[in-house]
């Protein structure tokens, strides 16, 4: 009993050198403490016409009902097939199914890290028949058998934070993948939203080229009956046709982009193109008011803005790890289990064997590579800061520019319609004067050609407005913010 105490005393100190090191370690780290980066954050918005509520043309038809984004944005459009695209759009797009896998490595990178809280035990039953000579008695060879049963652990005690700031590092990675794919959710949803309104659109100007035909081949009837009866020349004849054909034509062309935006769509929501279509259908949805809140809560409601932030501490705790690395590493590590000549009876106590022990690590010598490690992630850090404050200033320069883009697009289409009127009335005046005998059928035709050029850049400055809307809300974050997201992420 004597000949052990030593061994019980040290195997003691050992513990308790042990527990104090635990102890010592919960409050340890080399990370510095993180603040988020200063940007520099205006009071208002530069274009704050529209938020105010001031007249704007069709810009006011449809308020929402709250003052912010929400969830499904794209339902304030108020369009039944935009709906059920974006929809199908969130889980078939493989885009977004890309991120998200994305996302969910990063979470079990996370529970990866945390595993090194925890000691590793491995197990490694052995089977071993040898012969071995006898030195001793200069007898025969004799052949051995022994058989073990062991369970050996090991533990780095993280007294320094690297561990710890490890975990954190890629719990901030988590949260930023998860902003990441919010993004890549709401780019993809905003594109087909935008495609969707483009495509309305083209359908509306071909139905218009269509009925412009229609009474084009009605004006080209008359003159062929004032030609018959000698009023009108044939050139008149040849100038009617030549309408007719050409804006026919104009229509046809329309369906080569109509098809493209047919495929981009299918291909948004995750299906071959050849198994696409969609009826034809002009646009029935009608510009809406979209809250854009003050600037600072654009920081809360960016997932590109809160990705580049988490990126930051990211780096912020990967300054902890490097510096940790300076410092030596302490493991414990522990063997127990079986060993014994024969299989009868390995399990008993006189067959126990285990060990205990402490090892202490510590670079002496690197040339300089700790430090180097530790320059590389402190300018890390300060990239990761500039893309954050790049990131928040492209934010503000997109919420902007659609801002800007639907105030003059209201202004520019109250002065288009003006001039649809004014060449409608030129059109019917001119008419007159034909039937009249008083104008050549030239006049008729360029008052024709005025009208429908006047009406198609009335439907593509709607087209435009339509995409601005939806661009408008894609720099507002859609319906995301940080909250919801940091709550998603756990993993």
């Amino acid at each position: 009993m004597k000949s052990i105490t030593p061994f019980i005393k040290s195997e003691a100190g050992l513990i308790g050198v042990a527990l104090v090191y635990l102890v010592l370690a919960a409050g340890c780290t080399f990370a510095p403490n993180y603040a988020k980066p200063e940007v520099q954050t205006p009071a208002v918005f530069k274009e704050p016409a529209l938020e105010q509520g001031k007249p704007a043309g069709d810009w006011q038809t449809a308020a929402p009902r709250d003052d912010a984004l929400r969830g499904k944005w794209w339902e304030i459009f108020g369009d039944t097939n935009l709906n059920a695209f974006e929809e199908r759009v969130a889980v078939s797009n493989q885009t977004v199914a890309a991120a998200s896998a994305h996302f969910l490595a990063a979470r079990a990178v996370v529970q990866q890290a945390r595993s090194q809280y925890f000691p590793t035990v491995t197990a490694s039953p052995a089977v071993t028949r040898a012969r071995v000579a006898s030195l001793q008695t200069q007898s025969s060879p004799v052949t051995l058998n022994e058989y073990m049963l062991p369970l050996d652990a090991s533990w780095e005690l993280d007294f320094w934070g690297r561990i710890r700031n490890t975990v954190q590092a890629n719990s901030f990675e988590v949260q930023a993948t998860l902003a990441d794919l919010e993004n890549v959710r709401l780019t993809v949803q905003a594109e087909a939203a935008a495609d969707y309104f483009q495509l309305r659109v083209l359908d509306a100007q071909t139905q218009l080229l269509e009925a412009a035909v229609r009474a084009y081949q009605e004006s080209l009837a008359l003159t062929q009956v004032r030609h018959e009866t000698g009023i009108a020349s044939d050139q008149d004849v040849a100038q009617a046709e030549t309408q007719v054909n050409t804006t026919r034509a104009q229509a046809t062309d329309l369906g080569i982009q109509r098809a493209q935006l047919e495929h981009a769509l299918a291909t948004l929501l995750g299906q071959p193109a050849s198994l696409f279509s969609l009826a034809t259908n002009p646009l029935a949805a009608k510009p809406v008011k979209i809250p854009s809140g003050l600037p600072s809560q654009l920081l809360e409601r960016r997932p590109d803005v809160a990705a580049a932030e988490r990126r930051v501490a990211e780096a912020n705790a990967q300054i902890g790890v490097a510096r940790a690395a300076y410092f030596p590493a302490l493991t414990l590590s522990g063997a127990v289990g079986y060993q014994s000549s024969a299989l009868g009876g390995l399990v008993s106590g006189p067959n126990l064997v285990w060990s205990v022990g402490a090892s202490l690590a510590e670079t002496l010598f690197d040339a300089g590579k700790r430090k180097a490690v530790t320059e590389q992630v402190r300018a890390n850090y300060q990239g990761t800061v500039a893309n954050y404050r790049q990131t928040v200033l492209t934010a503000f320069q997109e919420v902007e520019d659609n801002l800007a883009t639907l105030r003059i697009l209201a202004q520019e289409l109250q002065q288009q319609d003006a001039a649809v009127a004014s060449s409608q009335r030129y059109l019917t005046l001119a008419n007159d004067r034909y039937r009249l005998g008083i104008d050549s059928y030239l006049n008729v035709i360029t008052a024709q050609t005025t009208l429908l050029s006047n009406q198609r850049t009335a439907m593509n400055l709607r087209m435009q407005q339509m995409t601005a809307s939806v661009q408008l809300i894609k720099a507002l974050g859609g319906g995301w913010d940080v909250a919801q997201g940091a709550k998603m992420a756990r993993p």
